[in-house]
């Protein structure tokens, strides 16, 4: 082998190697990125993992706490001798962020009040104006709190109040007739023998608006579902978040 050749070999060796040396290299790196994709989608997972279970909405554990209906047509939810912290919730049945609330965070209330952690009143309110396509969500809205009114049972009236979001129609289509109202209560057990005659006529429809009117000003609303706990506004995220508001609810009992 000439001194050329071998020069060559030796460079051939060289090139050689150094071809090696970068693919392994890059196999480490190719290594080390999978190794960090995988911690940090674990890393995303366990997060979406504790959102998902703070957000979970609870299972109702026991049976209602005893419901009392008000003149003003709200409903005392709480065992005898609770008188705090108050939970006030004003909602309106035709507005989806309340059936949202109601969904997430319906049993968490209802568990607090039969756990005597707290004492949770219902506020039914009107909050949209007659403008809004053309009258018929505030229609709608008006319709259903007036057949609540109807109800004096309080057991009763929180089936039907469940009901009442359970079916909620779209805000821009008629619905909460009277028949699906009077329907409604007989699902809910209704038992009252003069409710489909009081839903049917609305004789309530103009005393609930007239205290919803006074209900939001004097509780300074500017929405719907507004929820307060001794009468502060609570954060929408922990409203919604069962997790959160139940200890937000037990701190406040301290």
């Amino acid at each position: 082998m000439s001194k050329a050749q071998r020069g060559q070999s030796v460079r051939d060796r060289i090139k050689s190697q150094r071809e090696a040396e970068k693919k392994q290299e890059q196999r480490k790196r190719v290594v080390t990125y999978a190794t960090v994709g995988v911690v940090a989608l674990a890393a995303i997972g366990a997060g979406w993992l504790f959102a998902a279970n703070q957000s979970k909405p609870e299972e109702t554990a026991q049976g209602l706490a005893p419901v009392t209906i008000q003149g003003d047509g709200s409903a005392a939810m709480g065992n005898a001798g609770v008188e705090a912290p108050v939970i006030d919730i004003y909602e309106d049945f035709q507005c989806p962020a309340c059936k949202q609330l109601e969904e997430t965070s319906g049993a968490t209330f209802k568990n607090l009040a039969a756990e005597g952690k707290a004492k949770v009143v219902f506020h039914p309110v009107t909050i949209f104006p007659q403008q809004m396509n053309n009258g018929i969500t505030r229609a709608n809205s008006t319709r259903a709190a007036a057949a609540a009114r109807c109800i004096t049972d309080g057991k009763q009236w929180m089936a039907f109040h469940d009901k009442l979001f359970a079916t909620q129609p779209e805000e821009h289509l008629e619905g909460f007739t009277t028949d699906q109202l009077i329907a409604l209560g007989k699902e809910a057990g209704v038992t009252a023998p003069d409710f489909a005659t009081c839903v049917t006529s609305q004789k309530n429809a103009q005393g609930h608006l007239a205290n919803s009117d006074q209900v939001m000003k004097a509780a300074k609303l500017d929405g719907t579902p507004t929820v307060k706990l001794n009468g502060k506004d609570m954060d929408q995220d922990v409203t919604f978040t069962p997790s959160r508001l139940r200890q937000t609810v037990l701190d406040a009992a301290k």
